[in-house]
């Protein structure tokens, strides 16, 4: 193998590390923002809960 083909197969190598690197920094981003907006989706739905329980008791109240 020349030199030249080595210095192109390190160089091919060095730069799949990198972007293994920058793949491995942007899942762990998108990780923790998935995160962030699993935990804000169950507090929409927890607070949605509360209000339609408020309306299923108005609906008793009004039926009594």
């Amino acid at each position: 193998m020349s030199l030249e083909l080595f210095n192109q197969l390190e160089q091919k190598v060095t730069d799949t590390v990198e972007a293994l690197e920058m793949l491995k920094l942007e899942n762990e981003e998108l990780s923790s923002e998935n995160a962030k907006l699993k935990q804000e989706h169950e507090e929409w739905e927890r607070r949605l809960q509360d209000v339609l329980s408020k309306f299923d008791g108005m609906d008793s109240t009004n039926a009594s």
